[in-house]
């Protein structure tokens, strides 16, 4: 945390104490005065951690869903083709969208857990994936338009190279309950190729499209 943080976090728990002993003695203490620029720190942190109509459209997101998973492990040879079972729900208040894949991958049950939020602050949505295949993490980046149509980056390291790798990710939602996800990577002669897709439907019906 950086020493800005934490100033203002100390003036956050310094008000709050101070609120809390001047309701019991109103007449021994006094509520400390800001200054203005505590004031607009403090205005600055509240606007960045308020949920909004993005964290909004994630919420509509939550449920059970039915996954379709296609993966080329080589461009030419067909995709493998795996069924899998995803739950999304929010959690921190309605800031993050959790969500936990089981399926199976070449043969091998395969665990998946993800967040998805938006940044008030950079204005873009942000994600990250672990699963049980790896002990590192994925981290994206991304923006959606109006359509509801979202494309974001993110990369992870290479196990065999040690390096990162980046790809392009785009979500979008073919109904109402059916969200297609599509991954794009460089394959081995370095140009971006297809890697996966997954088809999402969700159960119950009902879904609102996703931010």
């Amino acid at each position: 945390m950086n020493r800005k943080a934490a100033g203002i976090l100390l003036i956050a728990a310094a008000t709050l104490l101070a609120g809390s002993t001047w309701a019991q003695d109103k007449g021994k203490m006094k509520m400390p005065e800001m200054t203005p620029e505590q004031k607009a720190e403090m205005q600055a942190m509240v606007a960045a951690g308020a949920p909004g109509e993005p964290h909004k459209q994630l919420a509509a997101t939550a449920g059970t869903y039915d996954a379709h998973v296609k993966m080329w492990h080589d461009p030419g040879a067909p995709a493998e083709e795996s069924k899998g079972t995803s739950t999304r729900s929010m959690a921190l208040g309605g800031r993050v969208c959790v969500e936990d894949f089981s399926g199976s991958m070449m043969g091998q049950p395969y665990k998946g857990h993800g967040m998805t939020g938006y940044d008030n602050v950079t204005g873009k949505y942000w994600a990250t994936w672990n699963d049980n295949m790896s002990t590192g993490i994925m981290v994206s980046e991304g923006t959606c338009n109006e359509s509801k149509e979202c494309t974001f980056t993110g990369s992870w390291n290479d196990p065999q190279t040690k390096k990162p790798v980046t790809a392009r990710m785009t979500t979008k939602w073919t109904s109402p309950t059916t969200e297609v996800f599509e991954m794009y990577a460089p394959g081995k002669d370095g140009n971006e190729t297809k890697m996966m897709e997954i088809t999402y439907t969700k159960r119950g019906g009902g879904a609102k499209k996703k931010a």
